[in-house]
């Protein structure tokens, strides 16, 4: 009867647990915009944005919709205000320049929230 070597269960378990904790910082990866003053990140304040990036090139202001729980259906306009106040989001759109995609930089209660780079905004 030939013997087969294999891994204990315990130390595949830690080695996938391993290999998940190492890709993390990959999967959650923020993006950042470089500018002529400095580079903005994600959980900089819109001042900073401002100040290393000037004023953008278009902006947009509107309130950010509200879901209904567990689904990704937008619960209509006039319910959606009756039961949550007005959460204003703040869009501003930097175009770098030739050969540069467009950068997209929506801001929330002050805080750059995300930073997206490519086609216009429509």
């Amino acid at each position: 009867m030939a013997h087969t070597s294999q891994p204990p269960p315990m130390l595949c378990r830690h080695a996938l647990v391993l290999a998940l904790l190492g890709a993390a910082p990959l999967m959650g990866r923020a993006e950042s915009l470089r500018c002529a003053g400095g580079s903005v990140a994600e959980g900089d304040s819109r001042l900073s944005l401002v100040y290393k990036c000037g004023q953008p090139d278009a902006a947009d202001t509107f309130c950010a919709p509200v879901y209904y729980e567990g689904t990704g259906f937008i619960v209509p306009d006039p319910w959606a205000s009756l039961a949550v106040p007005c959460q204003v989001v703040e869009q501003f759109v930097y175009d770098r320049g030739p050969g540069q995609l467009l950068a997209t930089v929506h801001v929330r209660n002050g805080i750059v929230q995300s930073i997206a780079y490519g086609r216009a905004p429509r």
